[in-house]
């Protein structure tokens, strides 16, 4: 279960995070990635990681679709740490992620995060600019 803190529910935020977000897909999922702040800004390293999700009627009924987000809820929670203090993170899931088990769910998970914060690094940043 995710910490109150840890909940992203504005709608300006889930808007931001999807339209200015770093994107990383999968087959099953589709992660949006926010970096919080400007390094070395004493504000930013305060606030913590929001995460939220989207899991729409395409994924299937109420019953599927809460399922799949607690499942989304529970694997999120051990990779707040790897993300920068002040992130916003919304996590879209997609059909497939219905008939996926955890350990499935959880490996794309991991994978779209590790994209997502890869192309959010200076060096992949420095990299596109020069082309």
């Amino acid at each position: 279960m995710l910490a109150v803190d840890n909940r992203l529910r504005e709608r300006n935020a889930f808007r931001r995070a999807v339209r200015s977000g770093r994107r990383a897909g999968s087959p099953a999922l589709v992660a949006h990635l926010v970096t919080g702040g400007v390094p070395g800004d004493e504000a930013a390293a305060h606030e913590p990681v929001r995460v939220g999700f989207v899991v729409s009627r395409a994924v299937g009924n109420a019953v599927v679709r809460n399922r799949v987000r607690r499942r989304l809820r529970h694997l999120v929670g051990p990779l707040l740490n790897s993300l920068p203090p002040g992130s916003e993170l919304v996590i879209r899931a997609l059909p497939a992620s219905a008939a996926m088990d955890s350990a499935e769910l959880g490996a794309e998970l991991a994978r779209c995060l590790e994209r997502a914060r890869r192309m959010d690094s200076p060096a992949t940043a420095r990299t596109g600019a020069a082309s």
